[in-house]
């Protein structure tokens, strides 16, 4: 229950566009503010991984619209998400934009912002725990500790939509941080190769966090010379991050004592 003393939550006009995140996946992982855009949007444009009682939050009468983004599969280009969203807010509607995780970390978040400020039309920004982050500090990786890192480098493992990658593996692993991928389990054979390339030891710590903070969470512990391996054994696939690095072993000292989000 929101206190009586609690920030006034703004207004959501109509012909304005909320882009949000909703977190890694639980429900309860969702911000005040993102929990308030849902209830008072007319039509909820959302990625293929939103949770479904995430979205079943939603106002009597809001009309859902999928706008999902999977590997392999149709999906619609981003230029035709730009335009739905243009489309809707012009009619007069509330519209939100619904994103896994956060709209601004590999989320195109930006690529609509600029699509709406284009057309003339007002947006807000409603950032959410990223998986990356949020995901991994569940499953008790760290995404810094002072003893191990001083930074920590977030990646996107997947290809753009003209299949092109521009990511330097080599010179990431040489940077000596921990990496955490986001959706790499098509490209993280070569991935992992590169990297030891670039320096990184065989024997690096990784972790595979599998569908994070939902009931088919899965975690699997590895080293970065058999991350592939281990992956394909344990039947490990999308949506996963991977974490690459000395953080990834540090959950071993605490996993005892970690109880689960559940």
């Amino acid at each position: 229950m929101i206190p009586a003393n609690f920030p006034a939550l703004p207004e959501f006009p109509p012909g304005e566009v909320w882009l949000a995140g909703a977190g890694p996946g639980d429900p309860r992982l969702l911000t005040v503010l993102a929990l308030h855009a849902i209830g008072c949007a007319d039509v909820i444009v959302h990625d293929a991984l939103i949770d479904r009682r995430v979205l079943d939050l939603r106002a009597a009468g809001a009309e859902l619209l999928s706008a999902g983004k999977r590997g392999g599969r149709p999906s619609p280009k981003q230029g035709e998400i730009n335009a739905l969203l243009v489309e809707h807010a012009r009619a007069g509607r509330r519209v939100l934009r619904l994103k896994g995780g956060d709209p601004f970390v590999f989320g195109r978040g930006w690529d609509e912002a600029a699509a709406l400020t284009e057309a003339g039309l007002r947006f807000r920004i409603i950032p959410g725990l990223t998986a990356g982050l949020a995901g991994t500090a569940l499953a008790g990786i760290p995404a810094t500790s002072r003893d191990t890192n001083h930074a920590v480098v977030l990646a996107a493992g997947h290809r753009a939509e003209d299949g092109s990658s521009d990511a330097d593996w080599e010179a990431l692993a040489r940077l000596g941080q921990p990496i955490v991928l986001y959706m790499p389990m098509a490209q993280l054979a070569g991935i992992a190769a590169a990297l030891q390339r670039g320096g990184l030891a065989p024997d690096t710590p990784a972790a595979l966090v599998q569908s994070a903070a939902t009931e088919d969470e899965r975690v699997v512990d590895s080293r970065l010379d058999a991350l592939a391996e281990d992956a394909r054994r344990a039947g490990v696939g999308s949506p996963c991050i991977v974490v690459i690095g000395a953080t990834a072993g540090l959950r071993h000292e605490v996993r005892g004592s970690l109880v689960g989000w559940r």
